[in-house]
C-alpha cells in the first residue's frame, strides 16, 4: 500500500543528479535546468499528497517500508527503510510543498546567476536529505539525511564562494554543526549501548527504541539517569541543527547565500530537523523532567534573546534570521513543556510566513538591485535605510509580506496566532511548564511584533529614501516570484484552521492527527496543560494584547515619529551597540574558541610540521646530500684528486706507525 514511498527523496535525487551532470555542459537552457529541479520536488509533493490523503484514512496510522538490507552486524540489522506516520506525513508535505514554491521562485530570482545548473543541483540535494532525514525509519538513515543537510548548507551558503564572507559562513555554519552531530551520535551510540547490552534489543529502529523505552527508566550512565543523559546529548545535537543557544552564531550568517537558500534553510529544511528530532524521539524525553526543563529554559531564552538582536539590525535579511532563530526557540520551548504537537504546529505555520517573509524580502532586494544597477549606484541592495515608501512601487509583495507579518506577530485568526497562543498557554498551564517561561515567550513575542512591523514601515512604508535616480526603476517582480509569495501568504493566513482550540470553539483537529504520534508519552507520564478555558481565554487575550502593543510601539516609533529611533540611539548609545553588535557573542566566541584553535594549529604547523616533520625529512636529505658531494670528489676523473687521495692515505698509515 504504501510500496512506493522511496519516490518521495528518490526524485529530488534524480533531479540533482541530472541538473548536476548534464547541466553545465549539455542542457545548458535555464527553463529547463529550473524546471526539471521544479518537476522533481514537484513530484515528491504529489506523491507525498497522496500517501497523506491515503494515510488519513487508514485505521493503521504507522507503517514502515524497508527497501534494501544496509548491513548485518552480528546482532544489529540496519535497513534503508522508511517510517510513514501523522508526524512523517506532515513534515514531507512542508518540506515538498514549500520546497516546490522556492524552487518555482529560483527560476525567476536565480535568472542570470552564474552557475545557474549547480544551484539548482544542490537545492534538489538539500530536499532529498531533509526527505530522508523526516522519513527514515531509523536513527543511521536519520543521521545520513542530518549530515547530507549540514553538507548541503555548507554548499549553498557558500553558493558565492569567491565572497571571503560568503565561504566563512559556510565553513562556520559547518564547523559549529559537527559539535551538535557529536553530541547526536554519542547519544545514538549510547542508546543503542544501553538498550544492547542491558536488555538484549540491538537496533536503532524508531518504532522499536519507542517500544521498548520504558526499559530504560532505572538505567544510570556517570551517575546520571540513562534517559537524561542520552536526551541530553540530543539535544545537544538539536542546538546546533536548529540554532539554539549557544550553538546559534551560523544561521545569520548563513545570510551570505542566495535569498531562496535562506527561505528553504529557515522555513523547510535545516534549522526545522532539531525539532523534528526531539519530536520523534518524544517518548525519552518525557522520561526525563530534567532534560525538558532544559530544553525548555534555552528555547525561552532563544526566543528574548535574539529577538532582542532583531531590534537593531537593518539588513532585511538578517532581521528575519534572528526572527528565524527567536521562533525556533518557541518550538523548544513547546517541546520542552511536553507540547509537542504545538512544536510540530509551530514549526508548520512558521514555514508558511517565514518563506513568504524571506521570498518576500528577496523580491524587494531584487527590486532594488535592479533600481541601483540601472542608476549606476553601489548602495546595499538589502539595508533597509536604503528602502522606504517601496509598497507603492511592488504592492503584491507588499502585501504578502503584510500578511506574512501580521502572522508571525500573532494576529487573530491568522496561523501565527494558533500555534504561538498554544505554545504559550501550555508554558503557563503544563505539568512540566512554569509562568516564568510563559512570562519569557510573552515578552519575546512583544519583541517579535514590533521588530517585524519595524521591518515593514522601513522597507515599505514612509517616504522613499532610495536614490532619486534608483527608486523611479523600482518595480513589481515577475510573476515567477510573486505567485509563490501569493500561495505561501494564502498558507500563512489560512493554515492555521487545523489547531483551532477548544476554549474558541475548534476541534484542535491537528492535535487529534498527531495523537497517535504524541499521545503514548503524553499519557503514560502525564503531560498535560491544566486550567479552566476562562483562564485559557483570558492569557490568548492577553496574548494578542501584547502583539497589538509591539505593532503599535513599532508603528508610533517609525511611522509617526520617524525621528524618535534615531533620538533613542543617542540617549542610548552603549546598549545600541551592544544589541546591533548581537551582544558581541561572536567576537566572545572568537577569543575564547576560534582564535586559541587558530593559535594551537598555527603552533602546530610552524612548530612541529615545519620545523620537526619537514626538519627530519629536509635534515636527512641534507645529510645525504653532504655526504655524495665528498664522496663524488673522490670519482672526479682528475689524476692530481687521486694522486693527493693516496698521498694523504700513505700519510695517515705513516703517522700511524710512527705515533702507536
Amino acid at each position: 500500500m504504501y510500496d512506493y514511498l522511496w519516490l518521495i527523496p528518490f526524485f529530488p535525487l534524480l533531479g540533482s543528479i541530472i541538473n548536476g551532470l548534464f547541466g553545465k555542459k549539455y542542457i545548458k537552457n535555464e527553463a529547463v535546468i529550473g524546471g526539471i529541479a521544479t518537476g522533481a520536488i514537484g513530484l515528491s509533493f504529489i506523491v507525498s499528497c497522496t500517501y497523506f490523503v491515503r494515510l488519513l484514512g487508514d485505521t493503521n496510522k504507522v507503517h514502515e517500508v524497508v527497501v534494501a538490507s544496509w548491513m548485518s552486524v552480528g546482532n544489529l540489522q540496519i535497513d534503508w527503510g522508511f517510517l510513514l506516520d501523522p508526524l512523517s506525513a506532515l513534515m514531507i508535505m512542508v518540506v515538498t510543498g514549500v520546497g516546490s514554491l522556492i524552487h518555482l521562485y529560483s527560476i525567476g530570482y536565480m535568472h542570470g546567476e552564474e552557475g545557474y545548473y549547480r544551484f539548482f543541483s544542490y537545492l534538489n540535494l538539500f530536499c532529498f536529505a531533509m526527505l530522508m532525514l523526516v522519513l527514515g525509519n531509523n536513527a543511521l538513515v536519520m543521521f545520513i539525511g542530518w549530515e547530507g543537510v549540514g553538507l548541503c548548507s555548507y554548499l549553498l551558503i557558500g553558493y558565492y564562494f569567491h565572497k571571503k564572507s560568503a565561504g566563512d559562513a559556510a565553513k562556520k555554519a559547518f564547523v559549529v554543526n559537527r559539535i551538535g552531530d557529536f553530541g547526536f551520535l554519542v547519544g545514538l551510540f549510547t542508546l543503542y549501548w544501553a538498550l544492547g547490552s542491558n536488555h538484549g534489543i540491538w537496533t536503532v529502529n524508531f518504532v522499536k527504541i519507542s517500544e521498548n523505552a520504558h526499559l530504560l527508566s532505572g538505567d544510570m550512565v556517570f551517575g546520571l539517569g540513562l534517559t537524561t543523559f542520552v536526551t541530553l546529548c540530543f539535544f545537544v545535537g538539536a542546538t546546533g541543527k536548529s540554532a539554539q543557544i549557544p550553538l546559534y552564531t551560523w544561521l545569520p550568517d548563513a545570510m551570505e547565500g542566495p535569498t531562496p537558500v535562506s527561505a528553504l534553510i529557515h522555513a523547510a529544511t535545516m534549522v526545522t530537523a532539531g525539532v523534528y528530532m526531539i519530536g520523534r524521539m518524544n517518548i525519552l524525553f518525557a522520561m526525563s523532567p530534567q532534560t525538558m526543563m532544559v530544553v525548555a529554559i534555552v528555547g525561552a531564552a532563544t526566543a528574548i534573546f535574539a529577538a532582542s538582536i532583531g531590534f537593531a539590525q537593518n539588513d532585511i535579511k538578517r532581521v528575519l534570521a534572528y526572527s528565524t532563530v527567536s521562533q525556533l526557540g518557541f518550538m523548544f520551548l513547546a517541546m520542552g513543556v511536553g507540547a509537542f504537537t504545538a512544536g510540530i504546529f509551530h514549526l508548520m505555520t512558521h514555514a508558511f510566513f517565514k518563506a513568504c517573509l524571506f521570498l518576500g524580502s528577496g523580491s524587494v532586494i531584487h527590486g532594488m538591485h535592479h533600481a541601483l544597477h540601472h542608476a549606476h549606484l553601489h548602495d546595499d541592495p538589502q539595508d533597509m535605510r536604503n528602502m522606504g515608501g517601496i509598497g507603492k512601487k511592488m504592492k503584491i509583495t507588499y502585501y504578502t509580506f503584510l500578511v506574512s507579518t501580521l502572522a508571525i506577530s500573532g494576529f487573530p485568526l491568522l496561523s501565527g496566532f494558533f500555534s504561538k497562543d498554544e505554545i504559550l498557554w501550555w508554558a503557563y498551564g503544563s505539568s512540566r511548564g512554569h509562568w516564568m517561561l510563559w512570562a519569557v515567550a510573552s515578552l519575546a513575542a512583544l519583541g517579535t511584533a514590533f521588530y517585524m512591523f519595524r521591518c515593514v514601515a522601513m522597507t515599505f512604508w514612509g517616504e522613499s529614501k532610495t536614490h532619486p535616480k534608483a527608486k523611479d526603476h523600482i518595480h513589481e517582480s515577475p510573476w515567477v516570484i510573486w505567485v509563490p509569495l501569493a500561495v505561501l501568504a494564502t498558507l500563512a493566513a489560512v493554515g492555521g484552521f487545523i489547531g483551532i482550540p477548544a476554549v474558541l470553539g475548534g476541534s484542535n483537529a491537528i492535535h487529534h492527527y498527531l495523537e497517535p504520534v504524541f499521545g503514548h508519552a503524553a499519557e503514560t507520564y502525564q503531560i498535560a496543560a491544566h486550567g479552566s478555558h476562562a483562564l485559557e481565554g483570558g492569557l490568548m487575550f492577553f496574548s494578542v494584547m501584547v502583539g497589538f502593543l509591539g505593532i503599535g510601539v513599532a508603528i508610533y516609533m517609525y511611522v509617526k515619529n520617524p525621528s524618535l529611533p534615531g533620538k533613542f540611539v543617542a540617549s542610548f548609545p552603549a546598549l545600541h551597540r551592544v544589541v546591533y553588535n548581537k551582544w558581541y557573542v561572536d567576537e566572545l566566541y572568537d577569543s575564547l574558541f576560534v582564535n586559541p584553535v587558530k593559535r594551537l594549529g598555527t603552533f602546530c604547523w610552524k612548530g612541529f610540521d615545519v620545523k620537526v616533520v619537514d626538519g627530519v625529512v629536509n635534515g636527512t636529505g641534507w645529510v645525504v646530500n653532504a655526504c655524495a658531494k665528498g664522496l663524488r670528489f673522490t670519482q672526479s676523473g682528475l689524476v692530481h684528486n687521486y694522486a693527493m687521495t693516496m698521498a694523504i692515505g700513505v700519510f695517515v698509515v705513516l703517522a700511524f706507525y710512527v705515533f702507536k
